[in-house]
Parts: structure tokens; C-alpha cells; sequence
């Protein structure tokens, strides 16, 4: 007997259960099966030991299973309730498989990303299987329908998948997309280890938490923002009440800070404007706003960090550190009007530091922390810069360093003066060890073009 001709025993059986179950029965049957499909462990563990009973009682066991799933059972588990061939990926079950961020389900085609690189695999999902598989992810999220094009579904364990059908593929060309978070460690020492940082970067980060900055997290797609995000919020002193705003439920923090009082909100667009007010209102030491695209939550973590909040992290896709206040500025007048060179003021009064990240070229799958950018704004000239104080040099696979602290920084440390001291130490050897020769400090024209074109009017 093939392994096909056992998945459908198996179905026809647990079809024949369901069908003679009661109302009250179908009801509580149907809810396990959302959370088995979802991955919550009890119901998993509940429907595998079920099909194997049923395997067992129909004397199935002597089907052959394909060699991407470590048993009979949990091959047919996930063919009826699971990801089908995405399953090994999905939870970890080879070593490569652990080390890949991402797959896509093209057609009947799967690819994952290994070392870098969109890899083919033996195991193909079908039409049938791939309709059933998306009606079964769709259960649990009651808000969509099953006849949108697009899709977004998390699973228990944080893997998110994006789903595109109907008019938005070609026919029998659907997609799906997994990500999922590698970094299995949420500390600095990990990020070393996988050359995402250097080792006394480490330690100058851990000085920045500890004084409070507000940071923002840049880079483009892929790049571990988000990751190092988390690494960073982690760190932070558990004790502290927080507040994590995001356009979706990507980052599970009950599970990354489960001591920590952190409130979770997921909100967007006109729900995010909402219930601003009264966000703003809240008790809270710090903000996390993941994934800033647009107005509102560039208005939001704007207004946050004007009533002197501290300790603050956002995440936003961008390549251009230099001109993001612009951009910030720009949306926030061009949606709720303004004065751009007052909005401009304020974001680089604000946030402190913008830590840049990237993947390398010759292999995506590692990530690198790209530049550090300060951002300052000198009072008394009404002059905000941008400062350079670390590059990532990818020939000599190396990070080069300046060292800056600009006073608005120093007032900030006023309350924490071991540390700051203990920063300024750090940067300042990290310089003299591998120092940026060229200038790193960037004196924004869109600011005030009319006095950066006369440094002498402008006092620089």
C-alpha cells in the first residue's frame, strides 16, 4: 500500500468518526482541530496518537513513508492536519532545515532557502493538498476569507505565511511564504557567535539599554531588524512596563519576556489612529512599534518620544538612514499637515540612534550589522546632523569606527554615569583599533538648504 493510498484510509476514517459524532462532539472536535493545525502541542499530540491508532487497527503500517518525515505517523498527521512536505522545515527536523529563514510554495514546487540560496526540494504539494492546506490555515483566522487573494496566518510557534491566490497568481500558480526567526537565543553573545556583530559591540549596546536611548532599527526585507530587535528589547530591564504596538502578531514577547509587564496591541492604519489617544495616555516606560510604513505610525512613536519617553524601539524598512526623518516628516505633514521643519526638529530630538542592518551578498542567510547612526540636534544652532560612528566593511568582513557623543546624548546619561562613561570607553578603543578615515558626519539639506549651502550663516 502506498503512502497516498494510507492518508486516505486514514481520512476516510476520521470522516466516518465525524459524521457519527454529536452536534455538542463536532463542535469540540472542530476547535482541537483548529489548534493541531495551528501547532498548540496537547491537540497535536492528541490527533498523532489517534492516527496511529488508526494505522495500528488497520494494520497500515507497512506503507512506505517518504524520507522528509521521520515516521508513519507524523507523515500522515501533517498530510491531513499539517504542513504537508512544509512540515520538516517548519519544526526543525534536519539541520539545514534549521538553518533556513525562509520557503516558498510555488505551484506544487517547494523552495527553501539554504546557505543563502532558494533550494528545490524532492517533496511537491498539490493542488488539492494546497486548497485543503489553505482552508485549514484560514480556520483559525475567522476575519478572512477564503475567496481573498491575499492572506496572512501565524502559527503557534511564530512562523508567519503569506498567501497569494485566486486573481492574484496565474492558474495552479498560488504561493505561499514561511518565515520563521532562526536566532534561537534572544542575546547579544548569539549575534557574535553568528558574526552578526563584533564581540565589544556587544558590550557597547548592552551600555546604550542600560542608559535608555531611544533606537530605531533599518534596513530592507530580510535583513534582521526584526531579530535584532529583539535582542535588544531582551536586554532590557524586565521590571520596566512596556508597551509593543505592531501592524501584526509577528513577535510572540509573553514567550520572549514571559516576566516582563509588556502589553500587546495589534493595530494598523485607521485603528492605529484610533486609539492614539489613548495609547498616549498609557503608564508606560517604554514603546515597541514594529514595522513603521506609513503616517500614522510615524505620528505615533513621534508623539510617544515628544512627552520624553525613553527606552523606545521601532522597526522601519529603509536603506537611506540620512534621509528617513525626511521621509517621517513628509508623510506625517502630507496626512495630518504640519510644519515640516518642525517635525524634522523633533525625530531628530527624539530617537537617538538608528542601527542598520543588512545580509551579504554572497550569502543572505547571514546578517551583518551594516552602519550605527547617531542623530543629533544642536539646540542652539538649530542644526540636526547625522554621525557615522560605525561601517561595515564586507571586504575585509570587518567593522570600522568613529567615535562621537553629541550633547543631547550626554544629558541623557546624566542619570546613569557608569555607563556613559563606560560607552565613551568603548567607542573610543573601538576607534583607535579600526578607525573610519573619511569624514561620517552628514548635515541634512532638506533641513535648511538655504544656510547649508553658507556654512558660515549656518555656524558649522
Amino acid at each position: 500500500m502506498s503512502f497516498e493510498d494510507v492518508c486516505q484510509n486514514v481520512e476516510a476514517e476520521l470522516e466516518i468518526r465525524w459524521k457519527s459524532a454529536e452536534e455538542t462532539e463536532r463542535m469540540l472536535r472542530l476547535e482541537k482541530e483548529k489548534k493541531a493545525i495551528m501547532g498548540y502541542d496537547e491537540e497535536v499530540k492528541e490527533y498523532r496518537q489517534l492516527i496511529g491508532q488508526i494505522i495500528r487497527d488497520k494494520e497500515l503500517g507497512d506503507a512506505e513513508c517518504p524520507p522528509w518525515y521521520r515516521t508513519l505517523e507524523e507523515g500522515v498527521f501533517n498530510e491531513i492536519y499539517g504542513l504537508a512536505g512544509l512540515a520538516p522545515w517548519a519544526y526543525d527536523e534536519t539541520e539545514k532545515y534549521r538553518k533556513s529563514s525562509s520557503a516558498k510554495l510555488i505551484g506544487d514546487r517547494l523552495y527553501c532557502l539554504i546557505d543563502g540560496v532558494a533550494e528545490l526540494q524532492p517533496q511537491t504539494i498539490g493542488i488539492r493538498r494546497r486548497q485543503q492546506l489553505k482552508r485549514a490555515l484560514l480556520m483559525a483566522t475567522p476575519r478572512e476569507r477564503l475567496e481573498d487573494g491575499f492572506h496572512e496566518v501565524y502559527l503557534r510557534n511564530g512562523i508567519r505565511i503569506t498567501i497569494y491566490s485566486g486573481e492574484r497568481t496565474k492558474e495552479g500558480q498560488d504561493v505561499m511564504v514561511f518565515r520563521k526567526y532562526i536566532v534561537e537565543k534572544k542575546d547579544f553573545e548569539e549575534l557574535v557567535r553568528l558574526g552578526t556583530i563584533e564581540a565589544d559591540a556587544a558590550e557597547l549596546f548592552k551600555t546604550m539599554i542600560e542608559i535608555g536611548f531611544n533606537v530605531l532599527f533599518a534596513g530592507p526585507v530580510r535583513s534582521g531588524k526584526t531579530t535584532f530587535m529583539q535582542v535588544w528589547q531582551c536586554s532590557e530591564k524586565t521590571a520596566l512596563e512596556g508597551l509593543a504596538i505592531s501592524t501584526d502578531p509577528e513577535t510572540p514577547w509573553h514567550f520572549l519576556m514571559p516576566d516582563t509587564p509588556l502589553m500587546q496591541l495589534v493595530a494598523d492604519g485607521r485603528d492605529l489612529e484610533n486609539i492614539t489617544k489613548s495609547l498616549l495616555r498609557g503608564d508606560n516606560d517604554y514603546v515597541l512599534l514594529e514595522e513603521m510604513r506609513d503616517a500614522p505610525a510615524f505620528r505615533l512613536a513621534l508623539d510617544i518620544i515628544s512627552t520624553g519617553t525613553h527606552r523606545s524601539k521601532a522597526t522601519v524598512h529603509t536603506s537611506d538612514p540620512v534621509n528617513l526623518p525626511f521621509r517621517m516628516a513628509s508623510r506625517i505633514c502630507e496626512r495630518y499637515g504640519g510644519n515640516l521643519h518642525g517635525v524634522i526638529q523633533q525625530i531628530f530630538s527624539g530617537f537617538g540612534y538608528v542601527l542598520e542592518l543588512c545580509s551579504r551578498e554572497d550569502d543572505p542567510s547571514e546578517k551583518r550589522l551594516k552602519a550605527l547612526w547617531e542623530y543629533c540636534y544642536d539646540s542652539a544652532k538649530d542644526i540636526p546632523s547625522v554621525h557615522q560612528l560605525c561601517r561595515y566593511d564586507a571586504a575585509a568582513d570587518k567593522w570600522l569606527w568613529k567615535y562621537h557623543m553629541g550633547e543631547d546624548k550626554k544629558r541623557i546619561g546624566e542619570l546613569s554615569p557608569e555607563a556613559l562613561k563606560r560607552m565613551e570607553e568603548i567607542m573610543i578603543r573601538l576607534e583607535k583599533r579600526n578607525p573610519i578615515m573619511e569624514n561620517t558626519v552628514v548635515y541634512p539639506r532638506y533641513y535648511r538648504p538655504q544656510l547649508l549651502d553658507n556654512p558660515e550663516r549656518a555656524g558649522l
